[in-house]
Parts: C-alpha cells; structure tokens; sequence
C-alpha cells in the first residue's frame, strides 16, 4: 500500500528527491526546461514519470518522445495581418495541450539554422507555414522526412502540403467589380510582390473584372509594394502622377491601402470623394481609420484554427490529404468606396 500512496500523492519534493535535484530545480525543468541542462532536463523527467507526478498526457509524451511543440513560421512578425491567424492556431493547440513556437522569416538567413536545428533535434512535432516557401532549401526527397506541415493563408502547389485559405482570385474579382459597379471607370490596382502565389491570384483577379466590365487592362494602373504602409504610399503616388489617374484603387493589403489613404490626404485629395479605397484583410486597424476602410474580411483566426486542426490530425496518425481547404470571405463596406465624383 505504502508504494501505491506515494505514487497517488507524489509531489514536487518526491520528484526532487528521486532526481536529487532541489524542488526549484524540478520547477524550471518542467515549467522552463530552457533554463536547465539537458541532462537534468531529462533526469527530472524522468523521476516524474517514475513516481507519478506528470498527468499521463504528458508522461505519454516523454516515453514517445514527443515535444509536443508546433513551430509557426511567419513571413513577417511585424504584419499586423497575421496576429489573428497565429491566435487561432495558439488557441487551438493550447486546447490539445501543445505550445507554439513562433518563427519569423523577415531575417530568413540568420534563422535558417535554428530551424534545422529544430527538426534535426526533435524540439518541435510539426509546422505551419503562413507564407508560401519553406524556411530552407530542401529537396522534395528531403521533405518526406520533415514532420507533418500544413500551409495556412498561402497556396503553393508544388509543396504538396494541406492547406487552408480562401479565394484570391474571386474576392478580388468581386472587389473591383464593386468599384465598378459604384460607376468606376479608371481603376488601379497597388499589388503585393509578384512571387508571392497570392498576389498572382488577386492580380488575376483583378485583371479579370476589368474584362468582364469591358475595360482596357492598363499596365501603368498597376503598381506593386511589399506589403507596408511606406510602399502603398509610394504606390499610389505612382499612381497620382500619371496624366489620367485613377478614381478608385485596389489594394492587396489594409497595410499597403492604408498607407495609400495617408498619402492622398498629404496630398490634398479627399477619400472617397476624389479617389476611392479598397484594402484586403480587414485588419483591426482598417475599421478605426478615416474614412474606414473598405476591405476584403478574411476569417484569420478560423484559417489559423483550421490548419492547427489539419495538423494534430496529422499527429494522430490520420491521413490529411495535400490540396486546398477554401474558406468563406466576404466585402465589408465602409467609407472609403463611393460613386466617382463628377469632374468639371
């Protein structure tokens, strides 16, 4: 009876004393495992399972060599776009118990390493990619030993990769479909960087609404950022100093619409009097602005939930096929969008 109580009452001074290490190293080895060695990581770890003090979730873990630890990797942590994304997946997976790690490729060859060194050491169980590209070269032979990804927001067919994001290509589409339809004639698009998969399908889409509307696709009405304030700026005063410039703008991102927005007001132009706005996202800050923002919604958390889901199907041993997994997205209308103002 005396082991079977012990087991069933098993404290941190149990674990300690098994490991012979004190209760405050046994705390950070289980709460903080950074700020210890390995080798007493694993000791005190291992004193745990053996007196019972871990609930069997996490013991489980331990035998099977699990991290239990999702890596994220972010295109740019500082894009406002992605913060609901990453809360739905963090969400998600504190359901299941995993922690996410968050890596950010804007400095992709400092990083590149770490992440290496990640897999290589089995830190982390899987990955979710925000962007369209791999954070390191790897052939496909090479990914087939990679642990389980699953692509959210982005669409890159050739990783072969399940993946969860909307329609590009039919939300732009609709978009300026909807300037036109305000009697719109001279509409310009701020596109994001052309090797990014997304921007080709909203530029597509772009380009397909001019046609069915019955107007002339002008290349010098297309300008391209890199997803800031400072290149929507740039842009759209690209745009305002062609001989015709536009009554209405498209944007691929509030970042890039809004720094559009700052723009044609130093300029003295009004929104929309004089030019109208559409962004893409519908990130917190579009509904705050002034005028706010007409933008694409996207369901950023629900992206994020979803892909965490795909992915602990995955690390339960289901078969997730490779291939797109489409959400809804819809126009929010706001300030920024009316009727072209009549000219004199």
């Amino acid at each position: 009876m005396k082991p079977k109580k012990q087991v069933a009452a098993a404290t941190m001074k149990d674990v300690a004393a098994k490991a012979r290490v004190s209760t405050a190293t046994v705390s950070r080895a289980l709460m903080n495992p950074e700020k210890v060695s390995q080798t007493t990581r694993h000791r005190v770890e291992q004193a745990a399972i053996d007196v019972g003090y871990l609930p069997n979730s996490l013991s489980r873990s331990l035998k099977r060599n699990e991290s239990r630890t999702i890596l994220v990797i972010v295109p740019d942590i500082c894009d406002p776009f992605f913060s609901e994304i990453i809360r739905g997946i963090e969400v998600t997976a504190a359901e299941q118990g995993y922690l996410v790690l968050i890596g950010d490729c804007a400095h992709q060859n400092q990083q590149e390493k770490t992440f290496i060194d990640l897999i290589i050491t089995k830190q982390i169980d899987g990955m979710l990619l925000l962007g369209s590209r791999l954070p390191f070269d790897a052939s496909k032979e090479e990914q087939r030993n990679l642990p389980p990804m699953v692509m959210a927001n982005e669409f890159a067919p050739e990783l072969e990769l399940p993946t969860v994001h909307i329609d590009n290509l039919t939300a732009a589409f609709n978009a300026v479909n909807y300037l036109h339809e305000l009697g719109h004639e001279r509409i310009a698009c701020i596109a994001g960087p052309e090797e990014m998969p997304l921007c080709h399908y909203r530029l597509q889409g772009y380009i397909q609404a001019l046609r069915r509307c019955g107007i002339t696709v002008d290349p010098h009405y297309i300008a391209r950022g890199d997803f800031t304030y400072e290149a929507g700026a740039n842009a759209l005063s690209q745009l305002l100093d062609l001989p015709k410039p536009p009554t209405a703008v498209f944007c691929h991102s509030d970042v890039m619409a809004l720094g559009a927005l700052s723009l044609a007001k130093r300029r003295g132009y009004k929104v929309p009097d004089d030019i109208s706005l559409i962004g893409f996202d519908n990130i917190s800050l579009s509904a705050f602005c002034d005028p706010p923002l007409t933008t694409v919604a996207q369901p950023r958390f629900d992206i994020g939930r979803e892909a965490m889901l795909l992915l602990l199907d995955q690390l339960h041993g289901q078969t997730v096929n490779s291939g797109s997994r489409l959400l809804d997205c819809e126009l929010v209308v706001r300030g920024s969008s009316s009727a072209p103002k009549p000219r004199k």
